[in-house]
């Protein structure tokens, strides 16, 4: 967009919208192109680490680094928020892994709000569409941009990309990828609307759905969700099939990670490998050479933990991990 001297001396006044480093690349790739940013929200300094510090979202360093104006409203239906962001004269609002917001903000901008997705919709509508995905041994995702509308996730699609997912991929490795390429695919997207050459396409199941992970069949097609992680969700069940537990590991790391127990301890796997077996032992039991592996049971066939987290202990691989560990 750079390049297009007719976009850029048209460009549309844009409020950013995004916490953490998923939303920092779309950022940047919207400033690099030359958009007009004119302001960027982002979540109130949070105090974290030992010393319960302030600390900035990623989102906020960057647009700070970049001399963007910042706002960080504690409520989004706050008065003088309000009044402030219909000051501004937006055109255009973007929303990248942000919170969700009241229609009254959504609805402002004549040209409405956009949000990129993380996943092909109407598959994957919820808060972890990554997570999900490599759960569940999907073989390819992508990202999608939409309009907000009233229901989530539900909006008339603007653009999509595709991706495959490889079968050792982490839901981080895809993360990572993923933030890239949906970046760019913004990028597209607002030089569509600028120019009056995108128009929206309403996504063939418009009827909201219970984010309940479960599957539910419609118009032919099956949608699947992508509810909010729990800790319920993290606990592993060795009683699945390896192909199973192992997607779990896969999905869930290295955020808030897959976890079982081991000598009453919560042990975090974080990167496995999987073996299918005709005559496992019973599901749960490990086992050790104490040297170089370490493996559990699961219902037809074992599962190698290469990189852990024992409780109190920091993240390693199994090598270092065993050479502190005596099994009971």
């Amino acid at each position: 967009m750079a390049e297009n001297k007719a976009y850029t001396n048209n460009s549309p006044r844009i409020i950013f919208m995004g916490t953490p480093e998923f939303a920092v690349a779309s950022l940047d790739a919207l400033v690099q192109a030359g958009c007009n940013i004119i302001t960027v929200i982002t979540a109130p300094d949070k105090p974290a680490g030992r010393g319960m510090k302030l600390t900035e979202s990623a989102v906020k360093k960057y647009a700070v680094e970049k001399q963007l104006p910042v706002l960080q409203p504690v409520k989004l239906k706050d008065p003088d928020f309000l009044e402030t962001l219909k000051s501004l004269q937006a055109d255009l609002q973007i929303v990248v892994a942000f919170r969700m917001l009241p229609e009254v903000v959504w609805n402002m901008p004549p040209m409405g709000t956009i949000n990129l997705h993380g996943s092909l919709l109407p598959q994957y509508r919820g808060a972890a569409p990554i997570n999900w995905a490599v759960i569940n041994g999907e073989k390819e995702t992508g990202v999608t941009t939409f309009k907000l509308q009233h229901e989530i996730d539900t909006g008339d699609i603007l653009m999509q990309a595709s991706f495959p997912i490889a079968d050792d991929e982490t839901a981080g490795e895809v993360h990572d990828r993923m933030k890239e390429i949906g970046a760019q695919l913004l990028v597209k997207t607002v030089e569509g609307l600028a120019k009056g050459t995108l128009v929206g396409t309403p996504q063939k199941d418009c009827n909201p759905l219970p984010l309940t992970g479960e599957q539910a069949a419609t118009h032919g097609v099956t949608i699947k969700h992508a509810p909010k992680i729990f800790t319920e969700t993290c606990k592993i069940n060795w009683n699945q099939p390896v192909a199973a537990i192992y997607n779990l590991i896969r999905g869930l790391s290295p955020y808030p990670a897959a976890f079982t127990y081991l000598n009453d301890k919560t042990l975090k796997i974080y990167k496995a490998k999987k073996e299918l077996h005709s005559s496992p032992k019973t599901a749960g039991s490990v086992e050790t050479d104490q040297k170089t592996f370490l493996r559990f049971a699961g219902a037809d066939g074992y599962i190698y933990v290469t990189e852990l987290q024992l409780e109190g202990k920091k993240k390693m691989t199994v090598e270092e991990f065993l050479r502190g560990y005596r099994a009971n």
